[in-house]
């Protein structure tokens, strides 16, 4: 596993990727059938996690990235800081954030670890690697 600055524990690195693949079965998708599960660590040790949930109008689809953090702004308020997101999918296939969820991330953890399948095998990548004109307004 190639390892990001931001280092996670291995226990850390096991929570998340465990919420991660609970929150998938979860998933809502019924029309790509791609069910993928987002857990989140907190800058406090929390942890949240979200799934995707799909919609008719697909452009109306929520990424499970998202989902995790929209939970954890829900529950915590704005001043979230995220540590580490882990992403998992249910067919074991490469699974980086979409460019959506990478700003997203950057938003609330413009240092945060990024643990997924790449094709190389798990991976652990800053944020800023996979985002790397990311922007935040404040």
């Amino acid at each position: 596993m190639v390892q990001a600055k931001n280092s996670l524990s291995s226990i850390e690195r096991k929570r998340l990727l465990l919420a991660a693949r609970k929150a998938m079965k979860h998933a809502y998708a019924p029309y790509s059938h791609f069910r993928v599960g987002a857990a989140l660590l907190t800058a406090k040790g929390r942890i949240f996690s979200g799934c995707n949930v799909e919609n008719s109008s697909y452009g109306l689809t929520n990424c499970a990235e998202r989902t995790a953090i929209f939970a954890a702004v829900a529950d915590s308020g704005p001043g979230l800081t995220i540590r580490a997101v882990a992403v998992v999918n249910d067919l074991g296939v490469p699974c980086s954030p979409c460019g959506a969820c990478r700003q997203v991330i950057y938003e609330f953890g413009a240092e945060a670890a990024i643990i997924f399948q790449s094709a190389a095998g798990w991976r652990v990548s800053p944020i800023a690697e996979l985002l790397p004109e990311g922007f935040r307004l404040k």
